[in-house]
């Protein structure tokens, strides 16, 4: 199962980007810039500096986390895709405060999440899904040749060593860390997109770390990467209900969002669900229902032609069939 899932994932984003960016990385890992955004006294998100003008034009962003200054030191959440990046990332939090990191969650084995881990002090605790752990252990060679091949060579990902998890959240687990001042909740809310994707709650600020189940505001798709439509909804709906009104959503590669953003990743995912369905219960195969399910008024990001019909359709077919 797991060498499916993994195949499976591989050959999905490698046709995907090919098809849509024809090799050409869908964000460059030597150009990116962050900044940081400070949401309340020692906690802050950062993102790419193009992050905002990109959301508007539903094209693709690179990728976002945030770090959180307690009396004790930091947490980082998602340690980026290679040491430019990474350098940034503790450049952010130096300016800010002299405290050490003491930990970093990574909220996916995603390489654009976690490959930053080796350029940490050692001191640092890893914090990963057990998921994670397992398959970075299992399919690290792979998953470096195929980010290299979507992401370019010389992106510094040809040096990453895999520095994995010194805590891990079970299934469906929670850990809290404690910073002093301010604790802060690592969670399983369930499938996401992964299977061992972590959510990041700083109750004192409100704020959620979604990495990549949320990928960013309307217009941007959930990504059925692995399947399991009915799971990814359930939990997504399972988040907004978690959050008070007040919230504010750091997703995995986009600016700060409010809950109410969380609603078009909810709603897209429930029409998807009703319209296979009813292609299902009409006797429908699987390629009569991508030629049906075609649903423009989801339409304005930049992936969706691949996206919606390539991947999230196929997905929850199979889902929902049980094919």
């Amino acid at each position: 199962m797991k060498k499916y899932i993994y195949i499976t994932l591989m050959s999905a984003l490698v046709f995907g980007f090919a098809t849509v960016y024809a090799q050409e990385p869908v964000w460059d890992g030597n150009k990116v810039v962050l900044i940081s955004e400070k949401l309340k006294n020692g906690v802050f998100a950062y993102y790419p500096s193009d992050a905002k003008e990109l959301e508007k034009q539903g094209r693709p962003v690179a990728t976002s986390g945030g770090f959180i200054i307690g009396q004790k030191g930091v947490l980082i959440i998602d340690t980026m895709l290679n040491q430019r990046l990474n350098r940034q990332v503790q450049a952010l939090v130096r300016k800010e405060t002299g405290k050490p990191i003491i930990f970093a969650v990574n909220t996916s084995f995603h390489g654009d999440h976690s490959y930053g881990n080796m350029y940490l002090p050692k001191s640092a605790a890893i914090i990963q899904h057990s998921f994670t752990k397992e398959y970075i252990d299992e399919h690290f060679q792979k998953d470096t040749e195929f980010m290299i091949q979507n992401f370019g060579t010389g992106r510094g990902i040809e040096e990453i060593v895999p520095r994995t998890g010194d805590i891990l959240v079970p299934k469906g687990g929670k850990i809290t860390l404690d910073l002093g001042d301010k604790a802060v909740d690592i969670l399983d809310f369930g499938f996401a997109q992964t299977g061992g994707d972590l959510f990041v709650w700083e109750p004192g600020a409100k704020v959620l770390w979604t990495g990549n189940p949320i990928i960013t505001v309307k217009p941007s798709l959930p990504w059925l990467l692995e399947g399991h439509l009915i799971e990814t909804l359930r939990t997504l709906e399972t988040v907004y209900a978690f959050l008070p009104n007040d919230a504010r959503i750091v997703p995995g590669h986009g600016s700060v969002m409010g809950r109410e953003d969380i609603k078009w990743h909810i709603d897209y995912l429930a029409a998807v669900k009703d319209k296979v369905q009813a292609a299902i219960d009409d006797g429908l195969s699987l390629e009569e229902t991508v030629k049906r399910v075609k649903m423009p008024e989801f339409r304005g990001y930049a992936l969706f032609d691949w996206v919606h019909p390539g991947l999230n359709v196929p997905a929850a077919y199979r889902d929902l069939s049980g094919s």
